[in-house]
């Protein structure tokens, strides 16, 4: 991983390292005219990947220092210690910047919710039924404006809502565990 590194000038690879955590950070990221000489055109793409998502990597996943230089450690120390000041020096941006990234996945948020539980005991269908009906009512904030919405279901629909609830509810702690 990032062998391709060593194909650009150490005292340019500081420099490309800064310019890729501008691109993570939605900067510009550098440009393959800049880099042209020193890489061809499939080496360029997979060493602007490699790095770009070993600096990801090592920050969502809160990687200690020690661990994230082992990752690199068949590296020349020159770029060894040039990617370890670089993930040192932007980490908390880079951590930001993902994070942003993950919010605009969706503005609405739940401002309030009330719930009834229904007992339905027939239905056109069936003259004895006997299921149990949730009504859920939620007020969803979007873009400043409160949308109502309401959801009826029978027992295994809330069920999947309990778990799918429960799994968002466990990558947000975790989540939140990682940007402490």
């Amino acid at each position: 991983m990032l062998r391709l590194l060593e194909k650009l000038p150490p005292g340019r690879a500081l420099e490309f390292l800064h310019k890729i955590v501008d691109g993570i950070c939605g900067r510009a990221y550098p440009r393959y005219q800049d880099y042209g000489s020193i890489w061809s055109l499939s080496e360029w793409m997979e060493v602007l990947e490699e790095t770009r998502t070993y600096f990801k990597i090592a920050v969502s996943e809160n990687i200690p220092d020690e661990e994230a230089a082992q990752q690199i450690n068949e590296l020349n120390s020159n770029y060894q210690e040039a990617i370890t000041k670089c993930l040192k020096g932007r980490k908390e941006e880079i951590r930001n910047a993902l994070v942003e990234r993950v919010n605009a996945i969706s503005s609405a948020q739940l401002q309030d919710f009330d719930w009834q539980l229904k007992l339905a005991l027939s239905s056109d269908k069936i003259s004895m039924l006997q299921m149990p009906l949730l009504n859920l009512d939620l007020d969803v904030r979007e873009n400043g404006e409160i949308k109502p919405i309401s959801i009826e279901m029978n027992k295994e629909e809330l069920q999947n809502l309990v778990n799918a609830l429960e799994a968002a509810n466990k990558v947000a702690f975790t989540d939140t565990i990682l940007c402490s």
